[in-house]
């Protein structure tokens, strides 16, 4: 479950920002984005955002006046033994199992449809909670009994869009009742023992005085190809006739969870090890509720966040603004602009992102000041570094991470120096401070890591600052940060050659930045970043 095989080969680097077609020249556009096939498609972005820091970068830096937070001691500890039995021993065949929730959330106690496919005559389903039980990482809060199953029907692609679709029977209901707030798993287990996962998030009501976390269903979606499309390639393997909108009914791809396990098992596990309080949701929920963020310590986002929608951004933004730090710990976070659009009962069901073909998306005439391309473009430029910090540059790449600021706080008991490198951190995409785009100032770049993508020279920055409201905001710069938690371990299948020095060191600085953003405010209690960038880039 290695990122490089996750991404398609149509994922290139990130478009210029500002542009509406293809820059020209020899680093045009990705096939991702709309180039024709060839090495175009992995060219790395390097341009200014001529045009749009005007336009994006009123408010990045504006906060609110301090809010008192009342700290909670967060949901009930879950006191249960641990077990390793949450592992899918056998795949079996594509369709030997596999399955789809009717939500991709609900709070306790709110039942959940299941919808199953079987080539066997019978099924159970376990339900898992992920975190830090004594050594395992889940335990089990449910089981179904047999039930009878069947093989449903094939996938149905319907309409421009290419939205597939399984419209399966309803096989069962799962109860929530009594489960607490967190990240599960339910394993379907065939009567001959093939298995298949189905994410599903116990979200919080509130998280006052938590640390929230956010999970990311709607870039699950974007990549997942099951039934033969997703938002970047059709049957046919090609950009042209990718979907346009895909629908969470049906189920993902591969082993059912492979996101959710590679991009965010391992924090999951790691803050629930340290004893925060925890508080968790999805950008889906934050899209259409921010009470939920109100009053938290920390939001975070995780390895690969990349598509949100506008609502989601702008209540994040609000929640930085009041005092809420924010912690992104991969790359690529909040690049694709989405709408989602709800099918039945109000759920969300459809995630729609035309990308280079936004014009065609009957959305843009009922509002224009959101088409769902990347946030960057035209017609409504909003780079996301006015958020993170940081803009995404560019794919592949594999690189050592090299510390910058040693003596920051971040990296206070890691031994590190200036200039230690930690082999293969940096991929498969990376972000990095640019100062020709919108960026919160001051910020400190406290990891500056040179890197060579598609033959071109460039850096991924990890970059810490604080708004005037206090809140302090961090981001990776690298998507293998989540990854780096399990480095050496064996658990992910490859890791991309890191080793355990490299988990030490990355969980060590994920636990600084864990705690000391719980305890409040950053600006607050954690000394103030130290404006390095035009040192760095010369400007």
């Amino acid at each position: 479950m290695d990122d490089e095989r996750e991404h398609p080969a149509a994922k290139g680097p990130a478009p210029q920002p500002g542009a509406q077609g293809p820059p020209p020249g020899p680093y045009a556009r990705p096939a991702d984005d709309g180039a024709p096939p060839g090495p175009a498609r992995r060219r790395v972005l390097h341009a200014a955002v001529a045009g749009v820091v005007g336009a994006a970068a009123a408010g990045c830096d504006s906060g609110s006046a301090a809010v008192r937070r009342t700290p909670t001691s967060g949901p009930t500890p879950v006191r249960r033994a641990g077990t390793d039995d949450w592992r899918i021993r056998s795949l079996g065949p594509p369709d030997a199992i596999e399955g789809y929730a009717d939500r991709v959330s609900v709070r306790p106690g709110e039942r959940v449809g299941l919808y199953v496919s079987t080539t066997a005559p019978g099924f159970r389903v376990a339900a898992y909670r992920v975190g830090w039980y004594g050594g395992s990482q889940a335990t089990r809060v449910w089981t179904s009994p047999r039930t009878a199953g069947h093989r449903q029907p094939g996938p149905r692609t319907s309409g421009s869009t290419r939205t597939v679709t399984a419209g399966w029977e309803r096989g069962l209901d799962v109860p929530t009742d009594g489960w607490p707030e967190g990240a599960y798993l339910l394993l379907l287990t065939s009567d001959d023992g093939h298995q298949r996962y189905v994410p599903l998030v116990v979200r919080s009501a509130v998280a006052t005085g938590r640390t929230l976390i956010m999970h990311a269903p709607a870039t699950w979606q974007a990549y997942n190809d099951w039934g033969g499309y997703s938002l970047y390639n059709g049957r046919d393997g090609g950009y042209g006739d990718r979907s346009l909108a895909v629908s969470f009914d049906r189920p993902y791809a591969k082993n059912g969870a492979e996101k959710f396990l590679v991009y965010e098992r391992a924090l999951v596990v790691l803050a629930e090890r340290l004893g925060l309080p925890l508080a968790y949701t999805t950008g889906i929920d934050v899209h259409r509720d921010p009470g939920v963020l109100r009053g938290a310590t920390t939001a975070v986002a995780l390895g690969h966040d990349e598509y949100w929608t506008p609502e989601q951004r702008a209540h994040v933004t609000a929640a930085r603004d009041a005092g809420t730090n924010l912690v992104f710990l991969g790359a690529n976070t909040c690049f694709r602009r989405i709408r989602l659009e709800a099918v039945r009962g109000g759920e969300p069901r459809t995630v729609v992102c035309y990308k280079t073909d936004y014009q065609s998306d009957p959305g843009l005439a009922r509002d224009p000041a959101k088409p769902t391309n990347d946030f960057r473009a035209r017609p409504a430029p909003d780079p996301e570094s006015s958020l993170t910090g940081v803009i995404y540059e560019g794919y592949p790449t594999d690189a050592p991470y090299v510390v910058e600021s040693a003596d920051h706080w971040l990296f206070a008991g890691t031994g590190a120096a200036r200039g230690d490198r930690f082999a293969h951190l940096v991929g498969v995409e990376y972000d990095r401070v640019d100062p020709g785009c919108p960026t919160p100032a001051p910020i400190e770049v406290v990891a500056h890591s040179p890197l060579v993508c598609d033959g071109r020279a460039s850096h991924s920055d990890s970059a810490y600052y604080t708004v005037p409201g206090g809140a302090g905001v961090f981001a990776t710069g690298t998507m293998r940060w989540v990854e780096g938690l399990m480095a050496g371990t064996g658990l992910m299948g490859r890791d991309h050659g890191m080793d355990e020095r490299t988990r030490t060191f990355v969980t060590k600085v994920t636990e600084n930045l864990l705690t000391g953003f719980a305890a409040g405010r950053a600006a607050a209690s954690r000394p103030a970043p130290r404006a390095n960038v035009s040192r760095l880039y010369g400007t």
